[in-house]
């Protein structure tokens, strides 16, 4: 039986943050550079460490006013299946929920394979009236 703690309102380290993206394969698609910054400019963050290690985040980014991005949700693949990406999601939701007015914006980027998980929370592709676009800067 996993036994972990949910932190609200928390931020990983940058070197858990790296820990977490690599191991789930990010590593070469982040610039560590400058996600301290990132990760500090969050509205909301939450941790999940079990034994005081890191195996979990999610974080709400945004403007805190019309525009909410649910951000790196990432569980370690030694915890996938446990549930803890489900309780990162509802405890997002839930800030979400508290915090932003009505009509706002509430958009994500959901990893290969992954879209069906955030379903669950009303999160639609509405294509073809909507075509969800981004640029990575080289």
């Amino acid at each position: 039986m996993i036994e972990y703690e949910i932190l609200k309102n928390t931020y990983p380290t940058l070197d858990e943050y790296i820990y977490l993206c690599s191991s789930v394969g990010w590593k070469d698609y982040m610039n560590f550079d400058v996600a301290e910054t990132s990760l500090r400019n969050s509205l909301y963050s939450v941790v999940v460490k079990d034994k005081n290690e890191i195996i979990g985040m999610g974080r709400i980014v945004g403007d805190g006013a019309i525009y909410f991005y649910v951000q790196d949700i990432v569980v370690h693949p030694d915890y996938q299946g446990y549930g803890i990406g489900k309780a990162i999601m509802d405890d997002l939701m839930k800030n979400i929920d508290e915090h932003a007015p009505t009509k706002a914006f509430i958009g994500l980027f959901a990893a290969e394979g992954k879209g069906d998980f955030y379903k669950k929370y009303d999160f639609k592709n509405y294509a073809p009236n909507m075509t969800g676009m981004f640029k990575v800067k080289p």
